[in-house]
């Protein structure tokens, strides 16, 4: 596993996040676009609503202008030479497996967790279709079959952390900006599934934990961009379905990762949203969870989940309910799980079968 130096992924920590005000959606788009600048895409245990300040900028007296980045490579050639000389190469960005020698067709900028947007030169920031291209790049190594995913997700999990740094310096709240972040969120997604399932890592719960992390704040800045281009109380495309992943992250044990409670989150979602067909089975799926409707619970993941809620749901398909009034029989649950399975099925590499970063 490539990690060097400061920038390695931190280690897992809980923090409290403050207080948003019931009307911070009620801003103009230009205070919302000033307030996502503000809200950097890897701030710790932010809230959806989001009025935290980002890691890299924590200490600034106030907001830096944006910067129109110039690096015309998906690496500046600066850091490429100097970790060139460190031998702190990933094997995806090595020439010919040489740990010292890279190129720019290869090489993709690192995050860095110390940088701050007063410090950073306009020729270290990639411009907006750099990034696209970086990041297509980046979702095609999903494809390789030479390493293990726990390798490919950890470079992928690094890099994009990179693109997402780089487009809030730029101040890049447009729709193209929204298509990016949704890619990234699927890869989050799908990495919560395979880590979770399919990874005999060693260390595989502390990347688990890690990759959900990074998911709750990229649906952070999702969401954000989503209030900063509304118009009226009108959806932008695929919403739905991405407002869905945060309600079903609500099943497992690790909600306090997403900040405030569902209650108060609800009270920002657009009516549109809540009444879409996404968001009413996240909603009832989680419903029937709590409430021990097991039978229920998986008739309506058979029935509705598409392939990406299911990467969310899996955990809980198989989850033990202690009351025998709630259980079904064993007939029943292995005919609902292999309608499910034959629906969404989850163990198949979903970017090869589902195309599901075409946007």
């Amino acid at each position: 596993m490539e990690r060097s130096g400061h920038f390695q992924r931190r280690n897992p920590s809980h923090s409290s996040p403050s207080s948003s005000s019931s009307t911070s959606y009620r801003q103009s788009a230009h205070s919302r676009s000033n307030r996502f600048a503000k809200s950097a895409p890897n701030s710790v245990g932010r809230r959806i609503s989001g009025h935290q300040e980002p890691e890299a900028a924590k200490n600034e007296p106030s907001d830096p202008p944006a910067i129109a980045g110039t690096c015309p490579f998906m690496c500046p050639e600066e850091e490429r030479a100097q970790r060139e000389r460190l031998r702190d190469l990933a094997v995806f960005e090595r020439l010919n497996g040489n740990p010292s020698l890279s190129s720019p067709s290869l090489a993709v900028k690192k995050f860095c967790r110390t940088i701050t947007s007063k410090q950073v030169r306009a020729s270290d920031v990639r411009p907006l279709p750099i990034l696209e291209d970086t990041l297509t790049y980046l979702l095609n190594l999903l494809h390789s079959a030479k390493h293990p995913f726990e390798v490919i997700q950890d470079f992928i999990f690094d890099r994009t952390r990179s693109i997402r740094q780089d487009l809030t310096m730029q101040h890049i709240v447009n729709d193209r900006a929204i298509r990016m972040y949704q890619k990234m969120v699927k890869f989050h997604v799908i990495s919560h599934y395979k880590l979770r399932n399919h990874s005999s890592f060693q260390d595989a719960s502390s990347l688990h934990y890690l990759n959900l992390e990074q998911l709750t704040k990229s649906l952070t800045s999702l969401f954000d961009l989503y209030e900063v281009n509304r118009s009226s109380n009108s959806a932008c495309e695929n919403e739905a379905e991405f407002r869905s992943f945060y309600v079903l992250l609500h099943l497992g044990s690790n909600s306090q990762l997403m900040g405030e409670s569902l209650s108060l989150w609800f009270r920002h979602v657009p009516s549109s949203i809540m009444r879409s067909k996404e968001m009413c089975f996240a909603r009832e799926l989680l419903r029937f969870f709590r409430f021990g409707n097991y039978k229920r619970f998986l008739n309506a993941v058979a029935a509705e989940a598409s392939c990406l809620q299911y990467c969310i749901i899996e955990p809980y398909v198989n989850e033990d309910v202690h009351d025998p009034h709630l259980i079904p029989t064993a007939a029943q649950l292995s005919c609902s799980i292999a309608i499910i399975q034959l629906q969404c099925p989850a163990p198949r590499v979903y970017w090869e079968e589902f195309n599901i970063f075409e946007t």
